[in-house]
């Protein structure tokens, strides 16, 4: 399992994150990114848990944020 967290305030809505993940990411309010509600937690949408078969996706999102705005764990 791979624990992923979006920071908002940081997050300027490229959507770079949703065009190469859309399984795991998608556009929330104002073009933000946000968890795809299928793998939320906690009821929030900035963080969520995914299987390890979507890490490469996650961390291609990861690592093309122009804004650091994806964590990983």
């Amino acid at each position: 399992m791979v624990k992923v967290k979006v920071n908002q305030d940081t997050c300027i809505a490229c959507g770079v994150c949703y065009s190469l993940c859309p399984q795991v990411f998608e556009a929330g309010e104002g073009g933000k990114s946000q968890i795809v509600a299928q793998y939320r937690v906690s009821g929030s949408l900035t963080e969520g848990n995914v299987d390890e078969s979507l890490k490469d996706c996650v961390e291609s999102a990861k690592n093309s944020c122009p804004t650091f705005s994806i964590t990983t764990e």
